[in-house]
């Protein structure tokens, strides 16, 4: 069975936001939580300002990691966009992706779609959605 991924309907809209304004860059950020659920999205900036890539500025990471401790949370993932794609991840993301990280990818084509995605022994498996 796979795993499950619990997200509120309001940070699914949150990262689709945040994937339209920042077109035809990727956007990207950090997902707040609790093991198997996100309370939260934290926009970051893509440090590598490009339509196929992004980077989590490291200040930007410390600085959510702090906040979501000093709540009794964690930063238990990142999402990023793919402007002109699907939600899946690419071959790009499947290199540079950490095992213990939830990934949630927003496809922005044909529509906007929301998918998530964990690392195991160096593949991508998805993740069911579980909307709260």
């Amino acid at each position: 069975m796979p795993g499950t991924l619990a997200i509120g309907d309001a940070v699914v809209a949150a990262i689709v936001a945040h994937a339209t304004r920042d077109l035809p860059h990727e956007a990207c950020g950090l997902l707040i939580g609790t093991p198997g659920m996100v309370v939260r999205a934290v926009p970051t900036a893509n440090g590598e300002a490009s339509p196929s890539r992004y980077a989590i500025p490291a200040t930007e990471h410390f600085s959510a990691l702090r906040a979501a401790r000093a709540e009794g949370r964690d930063v238990i993932g990142a999402y990023h966009s793919h402007p002109r794609g699907a939600a899946v991840p690419s071959a790009s993301d499947t290199a540079e992706a950490c095992a213990d990280f939830v990934f949630v990818i927003a496809g922005l084509e044909p529509a906007p779609h929301v998918r998530a995605w964990q690392l195991d022994a160096g593949n991508f498996v998805e993740l069911r959605l579980v909307r709260t």
